[in-house]
């Protein structure tokens, strides 16, 4: 047997489900992730996106599934006997994401809004599926490009964000925290009973590989609430809510890409 469960749990025990009231009168519904408002200022943290070193292919991730199912390469996805088949193929993934390996770079968002005109993210918009759509053919993004994952930052975004939230909070690595994932994520989906776990910020590294879900938490907050960040379930990227020092840090950070979004819903 791993002995990553009982590792986790033992730096992470469950926390009760109470301990998110407080962002429940403060966000309202946390079902996909408890939103935060500005904590006095917030940042949005980008998931990361790559292209391949050849740069971006012609072909889309649905016309080259619609191509393999044609000529019998790869046999239509079913449940049940129904056909899956349907919609756009989009290229995207849901949950947890990494460095795709050799042969692919960093895209940022920046420098593909450069080159297609779009806006980063659309005014009144979040970072999602709304992004960047002259990018894709219709919908679809390009065989060389890996873009954003939904509902979790990728594991690199990931690491990096904790060690800045470690600099910038008054006790370091031995910060209380407090990480929530949201019923949706879960194996066992519970509406009633909020999955909940708690222990020192320098040990959340390890919460990105948590067994329960196949995601990074929908929320992390430091237990004095200093600062709180929200993945939503349904978004390409994760508001950072905090002090104005935190929130320079990230939009300054070198290897994080984050953005302020002043008119978002």
């Amino acid at each position: 047997m791993s002995k990553e469960p009982n590792l986790l749990s033992g730096l992470w025990p469950s926390a009760p489900s109470d301990t998110t009231d407080w962002l429940l009168e403060l966000c309202g519904d946390g079902v996909a992730g408890f939103m935060p408002p500005a904590l006095p200022d917030a940042v949005w943290v980008l998931n990361a996106m790559y292209e391949h070193e050849q740069g971006s292919a012609e072909v889309s991730y649905h016309e080259y599934r619609q191509a393999a199912l044609a000529d019998g390469s790869v046999q239509p996805a079913t449940l049940a006997g129904i056909d899956l088949e349907v919609g756009v193929a989009t290229g995207g993934g849901l949950g947890r994401a990494e460095h795709p390996g050799p042969g692919w770079r960093r895209l940022r968002w920046t420098e593909l809004a450069h080159r297609t005109g779009d806006p980063v993210v659309p005014d009144g918009r979040r970072p999602s599926y709304h992004c960047l759509p002259s990018a894709t053919k219709e919908g679809s993004w390009p065989l060389g490009v890996v873009p954003p994952t939904e509902g979790s930052l990728d594991r690199e975004t990931w690491d990096r964000l904790v060690a800045v939230l470690t600099e910038h909070s008054p006790a370091g690595a031995d910060t209380p925290c407090l990480a929530y994932y949201n019923p949706l994520m879960l194996t066992d989906i519970d509406f009633n009973n909020l999955h909940v776990q708690a222990g020192r910020l320098g040990d959340a590294a390890i919460l990105y590989d948590n067994p329960v879900a196949d995601f990074s938490p929908s929320n992390l907050w430091a237990q004095d609430r200093s600062w709180v960040l929200c993945t939503d379930y349904d978004l390409w990227g994760t508001k950072v809510a905090g002090p104005p020092t935190l929130v320079e840090a990230l939009l300054n950070d070198p290897e994080i890409e984050a953005v302020r979004l002043p008119r978002e819903p």
